[in-house]
């Protein structure tokens, strides 16, 4: 080393996820690069007049925890902007939650937020819940996004302002949810049913640049008191590749962000998608955002039936016996995008919930590998429901299994989805064991704001325990699918820096990467299973640089 380091990190108990090192003592950092690590005694000797020598005490560091699969900019805009509650209240509570709100607006303005649980939906299906909301809300347009984001509550107002009546017939890739002994509508709107009220919305209501900008840095904000130093957006628009580069370009970027633009919308309403996003994506690459993936829905969310599945959903008076859902575009078309991405250089991150799309989506790589794109990164993200026929083929193909959102254990999601499918699929979901040892490469993520938050941490006890890490819902689901916690922290970092192409420069504590890194209240590797998620971010540290401290 020419030149001493600039910050010394020692006397901790460093896990690196880097096999041929995998524990260190201390390490050295220059110009937000690790240039050296290992024992105490050996990189004190590279020490300078100037360097600063952090002394931690004997706590336990790891490479900053990285999340493959988030909204970052919904998930700012959320907590700036909107109304937020979780998706375990009542109804009632729900209604409760819209009278605060409605008291600090001014009449008219919309009340925007999330998110009610799934397990609701019976019970809003009509109209009296309906006349609920517009009487909670003062009668102001209102629109709740579910627990997926894919599906909406709204008021009368909103209904009226986006121009949907009881003679609105359902749109292509959506259902206006009606009222059974009325036939108007209920104000339940399924996946693309939503976006006429989002248009509205943005006639009349729109962030600024200045918002949509403060929007992505409140969110990193807030990944960083979790540890998180990297993760990919899972549909980005203009908006968001604008606000990153921005962000970067004014020194305020402080995580390495890879971005997914889409190719189409179902259920965000967001304009430009498609090719003429993709040709604009270039112009937004900056020094820690990477435009590297394009981000495509193949279909939809198990608990409005509108994912694709290969065995029937439960029997209902509208689906009648023999409904598997269907995808968003035609195989043809998919392997259209696939190969039209990886002749641009670009990746893809697939949306499938169900058995069905997935197996789409490997027929379609299957094909583009064949034809020659053999290295293009494709992501599976979700991957719920994998047939077994169809594991292997992950690692066949290289294909990245994105696992998210935090769904591999008890909650309301896998409850809403167990009440419309066969109890012996519903309770095979998420076969994250079989997917490791089929060799496949398996990434986190968190789908924040879909889970309450991006605590990585939770996602990590879950995979272990196949357990709820709150305690709120008791039991498993398919406890046979748990893997191990240095397994579990591969999916959290080095594995999710492969999968979106950033391992170049973080994922693991070797010299010559990003010095990001994280210091937690407890040894992931030494507490009980079940105590990983009661762990705290002390530090978080992103290019050598402390970017969150607990007080």
């Amino acid at each position: 080393m020419s030149l001493p380091p600039d910050i010394i990190i020692s006397n901790a108990r460093v896990y690196t996820a880097d096999p041929v090192r995998p524990w260190a003592e201390s390490f050295a950092v220059r110009e937000g690069i690790l240039v050296a690590i290992g024992d105490v005694s050996e990189i004190a000797t590279l020490a300078g007049t100037d360097t600063v020598i952090r002394d931690l005490g004997g706590a336990f560091v790891m490479p900053g925890l990285i999340d493959v699969h988030n909204h970052h900019a919904l998930a700012g805009r959320a907590d700036l902007f909107e109304l937020t509650f979780s998706s375990e209240l009542s109804f009632e509570q729900v209604l409760d939650a819209v009278r605060r709100r409605a008291d600090t607006l001014a009449e008219g303005a919309w009340i925007l937020g999330g998110s009610w649980g799934s397990t609701l939906l019976p019970e809003l299906m009509s109209e009296r819940a309906r006349h609920a909301l517009d009487a909670a809300a003062g009668g102001r347009p209102v629109m709740l996004s579910d627990d997926s984001h894919h599906n909406r509550l709204v008021s009368t107002a909103a209904l009226e302002l986006a121009g949907i009546t009881a003679d609105s017939a359902d749109p292509d890739g959506g259902v206006i949810v009606r009222d059974p002994h009325t036939g108007r509508p209920s104000g339940v709107l399924l996946e693309a049913a939503g976006l006429p009220v989002e248009e509205a919305l943005a006639r009349t209501q729109r962030l600024t640049a200045a918002e949509h900008a403060a929007s992505s840095a409140r969110a990193v904000e807030i990944l960083h008191s979790y540890g998180v130093t990297a993760f990919q957006d899972a549909g980005a628009s203009v908006d968001i590749l604008r606000s990153l580069k921005q962000l970067d370009d004014a020194g305020e970027l402080t995580a390495w962000v890879v971005t997914s633009m889409l190719i189409n919308d179902p259920i965000l309403g967001l304009s430009p998608v498609g090719a003429e996003l993709i040709d604009q994506g270039e112009q937004y690459r900056s020094r820690h955002h990477r435009p590297d993936f394009v981000k495509i829905f193949l279909d939809g969310v198990p608990p409005t039936r509108t994912g694709a599945f290969l065995e029937p959903y439960l029997p209902d008076d509208v689906h009648g016996a023999h409904f598997t859902g269907t995808t968003t575009m035609d195989p043809a078309e998919l392997v259209g995008w696939l190969r039209r991405s990886a002749a641009a250089g670009l990746g893809a991150k697939v949306h499938c919930t169900g058995d069905a799309a997935v197996r789409v989506v490997l027929d379609a790589v299957e094909i583009v590998r064949r034809e020659g794109y053999t290295h293009t990164a494709i992501q599976v993200a979700h991957g719920q429901f994998v047939h077994p026929d169809d594991v292997p083929r992950f690692a066949a193909l290289n294909v990245y299994a994105d696992i998210s959102p935090f769904i591999w254990v008890p909650g309301v999601i896998p409850d809403a989805i167990a009440a419309v499918l066969p109890a012996e699929l519903a309770a095979h979901m998420q076969p994250n064991r079989d997917l490791l040892d089929a060799g496949a490469l398996v990434a986190g993520g968190s789908d924040w704001p879909v889970s309450a938050s991006p605590d990585a941490l939770e996602g990590i006890q879950g995979l272990v325990t196949r357990a709820d890490p709150s305690g709120t819902f008791a039991g498993t689901l398919w406890a046979e699918q748990a893997i191990s916690v240095a397994e579990a922290v591969a999916v959290f970092t080095i594995d999710a820096a492969r999968a979106m192409g950033v391992d170049d420069v973080t994922g693991s504590l070797v010299p010559g990467k990003s010095a990001d890194f994280v210091v937690l209240s407890q040894n992931l590797f030494e507490v009980d299973p079940d105590r990983i998620a009661a762990s705290t971010v002390e530090q978080t540290w992103f290019a050598g640089e402390p970017v969150f401290k607990r007080d």
